[in-house]
């Protein structure tokens, strides 16, 4: 049989849906089936990530740990400490002003990178779910032919079974070949 019938007798009878009519994930788990290849890693677990990325990633993942948080009010409460102190001789007194300008600087810069390592983290969560959909899609497949396998076979063995007592028991057959009988 041709590839392209293997993929269309796989489609109508897995799937009841002629090849043409599959969605192209559909299609891409038929085609594996069809070729009898593993479904692999798929670009979920592909690590392709720039320089920038990586670090974006890694300005989150610190912007967001207790550690940070723990540390940077250790630092906020030194700094108006020091200033309120200091008094006449502060670097940055009373409104702290110049507190300010960096807590806002750092939060015009900190917020858009978290949000970018968020978009990358939800599109590599998007490949992750189609990868196992892919997955979980080919496993039920391969278990829907494997049954059809087995009725098939339990359907032949009850016709050999059927034709073996319709020839009566054999002469060399004992009693006890009778009693494991199914």
């Amino acid at each position: 049989m041709t590839p392209d019938g293997v993929r269309e007798q796989l489609a109508q009878g897995l799937l009841g849906v002629g090849y043409a009519g599959l969605t192209p994930v559909q299609r891409s788990v038929v085609d594996l089936m069809a070729a009898e290849t593993p479904t692999g890693h798929g670009p979920a677990l592909v690590e392709d990530r720039t320089f920038w990325e990586r670090l974006a990633d890694r300005v989150a993942q610190v912007g967001g740990s207790w550690s940070f948080l723990g540390g940077f009010g250790l630092a906020m409460a030194i700094w108006i400490a020091a200033n309120l102190l200091l008094a006449r001789w502060a670097f940055d007194p009373y409104p702290f002003i110049f507190l300010n300008l960096v807590l806002s600087t750092l939060a015009a810069v900190q917020a858009p990178v978290i949000l970018m390592s968020q978009n990358r983290q939800a599109a590599r969560d998007r490949r992750a779910a189609e990868h196992d959909y892919r997955v979980n899609l080919r496993a039920e497949l391969e278990i829907m032919r494997l049954h059809d396998r087995l009725q098939l076979s339990e359907a032949q063995l009850q016709r050999i079974e059927a034709a073996i007592a319709a020839l009566g028991p054999s002469p060399a057959s004992s009693p006890a070949d009778e009693a494991y009988r199914p």
